[in-house]
């Protein structure tokens, strides 16, 4: 990488010791962004699965009037439960993995005390966390898409709550079906979400800003970008990963495997299918992933 490609640390100091309250620390921060991520994203969420999972042509609109006249104004919080708790984990994992990977970049690349990682390793990093995120983010994904779909109120459809489909879903060996479409998605998705926060901070950097002086209101700006170059590059893996997880797993109308989906996806109801759910999913990826580096970043701030 050119001299030109190196940017400035983020979060903490590279010359940070990885010990165990550093991890701690990151851990923490991301369950505080993981939070902030599930409340104010799950509206959204469930429109966007609503839309990608539907054969009949409709209209975000038209999914949310049809949720809040039929099942009501807490339908839009459906399978919330077991996000909250693990969208916390999935956050802390990511954010976690990430920071430890560029504190081994920095101490395997013997570089003197004040120079910072490239373009290229910040992506790799985030690459790292995204495939370490989906052994979490699958059984997560798949439990509230499960609940999302469920067109009936609480207590009467086949799952009585989160708790009770993961169960469910464990009892049946399912519960981590579409891990390869998640795989997909979050390893180069997250690589995509930290080279390019990363790519907005060293612009601050090079204006003279430090790192913790940037205002909450730009670093809110800085992860709605992120959030919206992720979906951005990943979509289509999202729409063959909620369509698997959202099929009979026993006997699958879509398919088996990531190809198999996406042929019969495209069979069905054409190339358009792949965007299906994508204005909900960039309006709600905006808001949230500005609540969630925010929330990261200034849990760290008050942490230090």
């Amino acid at each position: 990488m050119s001299e030109e490609l190196t940017l400035p640390q983020v979060v903490d100091d590279l010359e940070a010791k990885p010990d165990f309250k550093q991890a701690v620390k990151d851990i923490f921060c991301g369950t505080i962004g993981g939070f902030a991520q599930v409340l104010v994203g799950q509206p959204f969420d469930i429109v966007k699965v609503r839309l990608q999972t539907s054969a009949v042509p409709t209209t975000a609109l038209d999914t949310v009037k049809s949720l809040a006249k039929n099942e009501g104004l807490m339908a839009f919080y459906k399978g919330t439960a077991v996000p909250l708790v693990g969208v916390g984990a999935c956050v802390s994992c990511q954010f976690g993995v990430n920071e430890s990977m560029k504190r081994y970049f920095y101490s395997r690349s013997g570089a003197a005390p004040g120079s910072h990682l490239t373009l290229g390793q910040y992506y790799v990093c985030g690459f790292v966390s995204g495939t370490a995120n989906a052994l979490l983010a699958t059984p997560i994904e798949h439990v509230r898409i499960r609940m999302q779909i469920q067109k009936s109120t609480k207590g009467e459809g086949l799952y009585r709550s989160s708790l009770d489909c993961a169960r469910q879903l464990i009892k049946q060996g399912a519960l981590m079906h579409g891990f390869t479409a998640t795989t997909m998605r979050t390893s180069h998705g997250f690589g995509v979400y930290f080279s390019t926060y990363e790519a907005l901070i060293a612009n601050q950097a090079s204006r003279g800003v430090a790192r913790q002086d940037i205002p909450a209101w730009k670093v809110c700006i800085f992860g709605a970008f992120s959030g919206a170059f992720f979906w951005a590059l990943t979509y289509p893996f999202d729409v063959v990963k909620s369509v698997m997880q959202a099929d009979d797993f026993r006997n699958p109308r879509y398919g088996r495997n990531v190809l198999s989906v996406a042929k019969a996806i495209y069979q069905e109801r054409g190339i358009k299918a792949f965007g299906k759910g994508f204005v909900p999913t960039m309006l709600r990826s905006l808001p949230v992933n500005g609540a969630t580096f925010a929330a990261f970043e200034i849990s760290m701030r008050l942490i230090n």
